[in-house]
């Protein structure tokens, strides 16, 4: 497989998006999906996955399970560099390949601690397809094709066969009627759903200095749409706020068509993890700390019916 580099340090090299033009999405989508994850959109990938997690907390069976076990709340920011890892890693090799398999078993185990419905698993996969096609062709330094939409539907679709799911879209606009009914039943205000939005913000307000932390609750709700605020009961910012968030996610796109800033590559061995100052941590080194052990040892499964 190509790897590829940056022309001068800086210029995006060309010859990535032939090769995204001459892939198969049914047959090379894992090969797809990387080259978004690792040369493309970093950036917007990363955003869109975390917003991604964010819709789902508006959602009382999952908000709730979170409230339930207190890890969020707690270790937040191991909780989150922890996912993130997991996600990154079988997206950045692939769900075939060794490490994205031990990523995906390890996941497979640590839910297996949990009662979880297959409709939450499908809520949360279903959002990991649509928010980065939605954020990508909104604020992207260009939008995806159609080939490269249908990759990430086709790549979560296998993940979540290697999760046990059952009753899978067969394809993305049924996903897509999925996500709707799924919202119009289940979405709507809980205590729950704000005690970890709250949680959530205040995760991301500790990555600036104090004097940004203001910044961060208008601007995570810039980006939610009404349904998601008053699921969260958060308020509308004011227009001007809105308008300044979305015009500067307008603005950054335009440059980004030439030049990244981004390393090229974009993998896990270059990311940093807060929690993990000193590297990313091994695949099965993340989790709660009080089940690893017991994680490691026993990948029982009580998803439920």
């Amino acid at each position: 497989m190509n790897v590829y580099q940056k022309r001068f340090g800086l210029f995006r090299d060309p010859a990535v998006r032939r090769e995204l033009e001459s892939l198969d999405p049914v047959r090379d989508h894992q090969r797809i999906v990387h080259l978004l994850t690792a040369y493309e959109f970093p950036f917007d990938i990363t955003r869109a996955l975390e917003l991604a997690l964010f819709h789902t907390y508006a959602s009382p069976r999952v908000s709730g399970l979170l409230v339930k076990t207190g890890e969020f709340e707690r270790n937040g920011q191991k909780r989150y560099d922890d996912t993130s890892r997991l996600i990154a890693e079988f997206m950045e090799s692939g769900y075939d390949s060794e490490k994205g398999q031990r990523a995906i078993t390890h996941m497979n185990r640590i839910h297996g601690h949990y009662r979880i419905d297959n409709a939450e698993y499908l809520f949360v996969l279903g959002t990991f397809v649509l928010y980065p096609i939605e954020w990508i062709n909104q604020y992207g330094w260009r939008q995806l094709t159609g080939a490269e939409e249908q990759a990430l539907f086709l790549f979560f679709r296998e993940v979540g066969r290697r999760m046990h799911l059952h009753d899978l879209p067969e394809r993305l606009d049924d996903l897509r009627s999925f996500m709707e009914a799924y919202e119009e039943q289940y979405v709507r205000f809980a205590p729950s759903n704000r005690r970890i939005a709250d949680a959530t913000v205040a995760i991301v307000q500790r990555w600036f200095p104090s004097l940004l932390h203001p910044l961060v609750p208008p601007v995570f709700a810039a980006l939610l749409n009404d349904k998601l605020l008053a699921a969260f009961g958060y308020q509308r910012p004011p227009g001007w706020v809105s308008g300044l968030v979305r015009m500067g996610l307008w603005v950054r796109k335009w440059p980004l068509r030439w030049v990244t800033f981004k390393p090229y590559p974009s993998l896990i061995r270059n990311t940093s993890f807060r929690h993990y100052p000193k590297g990313a941590p091994d695949i099965e080194a993340v989790g709660p700390d009080h089940m690893l052990n017991a994680a490691t040892r026993e990948p029982t499964s009580h998803r439920s019916e």
